[in-house]
């Protein structure tokens, strides 16, 4: 399990989707809880190496994990920070 946090922008942009894109999107959020098991992250590559993407239609949610502590008691889990939110074109832009 892991503990999902939304960055001020990513939530910012998250809000100005539309409503049927935002349950959408939040059920990938919900997702996001059981790291690694996520099935379709793709690791992304280039200046955004480190950072993974899920897509939903034309719409992605670009993350990134910060691993928790295993060792310690209680166990720390992974954090999943969610970066940014949009649609497809110009997505890995800026």
């Amino acid at each position: 399990m892991a503990t999902v946090e939304i960055t001020a922008a990513a939530q910012e942009q998250f809000l100005n989707l539309p409503r049927v894109i935002q349950s959408r999107i939040a059920r990938i959020f919900a997702r996001l809880e059981n790291w690694p098991s996520v099935s379709g992250a793709k690791a992304l590559k280039g200046g955004l190496a480190g950072h993974y993407r899920i897509r939903t239609g034309d719409y992605r949610i670009q993350f990134y994990v910060v691993p928790g502590d295993a060792q310690a008691k209680p166990p720390e889990p992974d954090r999943v920070f969610v970066a940014k939110v949009g649609h497809r074109d110009g997505f890995y832009k800026g």
